[in-house]
């Protein structure tokens, strides 16, 4: 199963799109031949011309062999805690140990509404979240007896636990605001934000919210992995923007995140395999190179 310690790893995050469903399968299946580690699938159940990010998770895990599947991030408020643990366990026994689970706390209200979800505030929202890892914890424990889990928004009484994940699961949390980045450092395996929402120049003070709560937590604040959903083009020459530019200049400027950070897993947001095999033949080993000796020459 792969391994999603501290270790540097990179992965592809693809649309799911209804229309071809050939395409995106063969994106996943070459971005492992690739290399990558990981292979996420946006969740936007509300989207009519999107594949089910579950169904499309399992199928692609039962494509490959080696890669981690995990959606990015599942929309908790059209999916259900329950159903989801047992599901992202189900589907980690069936592939062997790979499947992560990036949860989040849900947007587009309306179209969560109209779909028959729940319409929340941003704080209800958030207070959802908090009591959804806590029924999910719960279910994939290996304790005796039964689960049980008291919130206003999701709650077990009496749940079976199980089935249990073949590895420990990590619940990696999108999060940008100050309560949710809090709830990371409390409660989440990895934080998983988009550089679209938070750029290079703000994961500093966000990743501190981060450690902050974790260490009122009791909590070792490098044990939360750092991700970061990215984007670029890559050109012939650089004109100084965040991933624009040869592949040199995205390995110089994803080892400064990695350094600055401590961000260890870079999930390129792209559809075309050119770009996926460039990033994970090219870029990856280069930014495992700068890190390792810069680290190496403390």
């Amino acid at each position: 199963m792969p391994d999603f310690g501290q270790h540097l790893r990179f992965g592809s995050f693809l649309t799911p799109a209804a229309a071809d469903p050939s395409t995106v399968v063969d994106l996943a299946v070459r971005s492992e031949r690739a290399g990558l580690d990981l292979v996420t699938i946006q969740d936007h159940p509300y989207q009519s011309g999107f594949l089910d990010t579950w169904t499309l998770l399992t199928w692609i895990a039962a494509t490959t062999e080696t890669v981690a599947v995990s959606p990015n991030v599942a929309n908790l408020p059209l999916r259900g805690p329950a159903i989801l643990a047992r599901s992202a366990a189900s589907l980690d026994r069936l592939s062997g140990g790979r499947v992560e689970l990036g949860l989040g706390a849900g947007a587009f209200w309306d179209a969560v509404a109209a779909n028959g979800g729940p319409r929340r505030s941003a704080g209800e929202s958030v207070d959802a979240l908090v009591e959804a890892v806590s029924v999910i914890r719960a279910l994939w424990s290996d304790e005796r007896g039964t689960a049980r889990v008291d919130g206003e928004h999701y709650s077990v009484s009496g749940a079976k636990r199980g089935p249990a994940p073949l590895h420990d699961i990590g619940i990696w949390l999108g999060a940008y605001g100050k309560r949710m980045l809090a709830v990371t450092g409390r409660h989440a395996d990895g934080w998983l934000p988009s550089a679209f929402n938070a750029g290079p120049d703000k994961l500093g003070a966000m990743s501190e919210r981060v450690d902050e709560a974790a260490r009122k937590a009791g909590r070792d604040p490098a044990a939360i992995r750092r991700l970061y959903n990215i984007s670029g083009t890559f050109t012939d020459s650089a004109d100084g923007s965040f991933l624009n530019g040869p592949p040199r200049v995205w390995a110089e400027q994803l080892a400064d995140v990695a350094l600055l950070h401590g961000t260890s897993t870079f999930i390129l947001g792209s559809d075309s395999a050119d770009d996926l095999e460039r990033f994970a033949g090219e870029v990856a080993p280069q930014v495992r190179d700068l890190v390792d000796a810069e680290r190496n020459a403390t």
